[in-house]
């Protein structure tokens, strides 16, 4: 093996010159980003989303206060109703 032929071939195409850098002074304009109005009406409303409590307790006293008075009242219907409906939204 030649060493010789690999530096004539590396002259040939120039491989070990050095090449000027184009340095700028002044910095290129920087990346912007807008968030469209749905976007920030979406933020806002996931914001409220999650500050919101889990559980409304102001409710929760409210039904306690029905059912230990007695005045809490379902229908059977109501309660089938809703048992269907969860089992056949799940399911479809």
């Amino acid at each position: 093996m030649r060493i010789d032929a690999y530096n004539k071939i590396g002259q040939m195409y120039q491989v070990n010159t050095k090449k000027p850098v184009n340095k700028q002074s002044k910095a290129q304009k920087s990346d912007k980003i807008e968030i469209s109005d749905f976007g920030q009406s979406l933020a806002i409303a996931k914001q409220a989303v999650h500050d919101a409590p889990d559980v409304r307790m102001d409710r929760v006293m409210e039904l306690k206060e029905q059912i230990s008075s007695g005045k809490y009242q379902v229908s059977n219907e109501e309660i089938a109703d809703k048992l269907l409906g969860q089992y056949f939204s799940v399911s479809v």
